[in-house]
């Protein structure tokens, strides 16, 4: 098996990639990696300097981000589901699209998150403040959306999508979706009766007391 990744269940970047991994049902070799562990770092920095996850390992290529490791699997790991559409329309719109989610849902999430993480006095409201306000532009943007469509881009599951599941799960649990995006919450739904989005969700439950609630 020549696919290994390295990841950790409960990073939402880490759960984007599986979800593409389980669509196609795509061979791999987990490798779950703990940032807090000296030793699983430096291995970690040995294939990418940065230390983050997640990376995919083929044979001897390394492959980091999560939008070019999906972007990776299909080129050369194909299988039913086609991340990227071959219209090169479609592929733009895909392309915006993971970028709209990954930027404005999943990053302002972090923001807020990372803020609970922070000792006192070194809080950042202001921040939090401007997080909670591009993530409620970015409700509103998806809202108007989805009284359209099925799906991120229309009535086809893509690489877009990977990336909306964990970013809107996330933020729905930092910043409920509401009464006000009705369509959000449905498309969310729809998302997490994906079976691919639901093993990733079910697979990262042991951890989830990890996740700061506020």
């Amino acid at each position: 098996m020549s696919l290994t990744l390295y990841f950790h269940p409960l990073s939402s970047y880490c759960q984007k990639v599986l979800i593409a991994l389980y669509e196609n049902a795509t061979p791999f070799t987990p490798q779950q990696v703990d940032l807090g562990n000296p030793e699983e770092l430096a291995a970690l920095k040995r294939l990418w300097p940065f230390g983050r996850f997640p990376v995919l390992r083929d044979g001897d290529r390394v492959v980091a981000e999560s939008s070019i490791i999906i972007e990776y699997l299909q080129q050369h790991h194909p299988g039913a589901t086609r991340f990227i559409p071959a219209d090169a329309e479609r592929a733009l719109a895909t392309r915006m699209a993971d970028r709209f989610y990954d930027l404005y849902v999943m990053d302002p999430m972090q923001r807020i998150v990372g803020d609970r993480l922070r000792p006192d006095g070194a809080k950042d409201p202001l921040g939090v403040e401007q997080a909670r306000a591009r993530l409620a532009t970015a409700y509103d943007m998806i809202e108007a959306d989805m009284s359209t469509r099925q799906w991120a881009i229309g009535e086809t599951f893509t690489m877009a999508d990977c990336a909306a599941a964990p970013s809107l799960y996330y933020a729905n649990l930092v910043q409920p979706f509401g009464d006000k995006h009705r369509q959000v919450a449905a498309y969310f739904d729809r998302l997490m009766a994906r079976p691919s989005f639901k093993r990733a969700v079910d697979e990262a439950e042991p951890y989830r007391k990890f996740f700061p609630r506020g």
